[in-house]
């Protein structure tokens, strides 16, 4: 386990993962490597939409078709700051490209655009992320908190919040029902 890498990678939250922030969640890993892991939680909206948002941080939101988009509960590290997952990558002032299509900006210049243009047209705006230490991420997959899929662009931005989990474990061929809160040992 020690080189796995998850970057554009699903993590499914087992049952037995009682963490409040975690428990059911569907959670996009956007960077892994020895330093640590950096994941936005993708199903979990809050109660508030991007017109909500764009006015609480005085950004013009003319693109009205973005307006009734959810704002999402990233993850429980920095909940002040707005991170925005979105398709294609572009050329913001800081993103991290996840992989050829797809990037995390948590600078305001996409917001802008977002707002004036309505581009990028695909994006998941979370306030927050997840984050592992160096070598965290790896002991909670060794102790099955987690389960792993390739992600897919099409579950993260065609799909509604309530349907990505179900689609993530479909890819592993499971559903909820067939998965135990206790590991198994041979």
């Amino acid at each position: 386990m020690d080189n796995v890498n998850l970057t554009d990678n699903f993590l499914i939250a087992m049952p037995a993962l009682e963490d409040p922030y975690f428990s059911n969640a569907l959670v996009y890993i956007c960077e892994h490597n020895e330093n640590g892991a950096l994941g936005i939680i993708v199903n979990r909206p809050i109660d508030m939409n991007l017109a909500g948002l764009f006015e609480k941080i005085d950004i013009k939101l003319e693109a009205e078709q973005m307006a009734r988009l959810p704002v999402y509960f990233g993850g429980p590290v920095q909940l002040d700051r707005g991170f925005v997952l979105h398709r294609p990558l572009g050329e913001w002032q800081s993103t991290l490209a996840v992989n050829s299509e797809v990037g995390l900006t948590s600078s305001r210049d996409v917001l802008a655009s977002v707002g004036s243009a309505g581009l990028p047209a695909e994006i998941l705006v979370t306030l927050g992320y997840a984050g592992w230490d160096a070598g965290q991420l790896e002991n909670e997959l060794a102790q099955n908190s987690w389960l792993t899929v390739p992600a897919k662009a099409e579950i993260l931005f065609d799909l509604p919040p309530e349907e990505r989990l179900p689609a993530a474990m479909q890819k592993l061929g499971i559903s909820f029902t067939q998965l135990s809160d206790v590991a198994g040992h041979a």
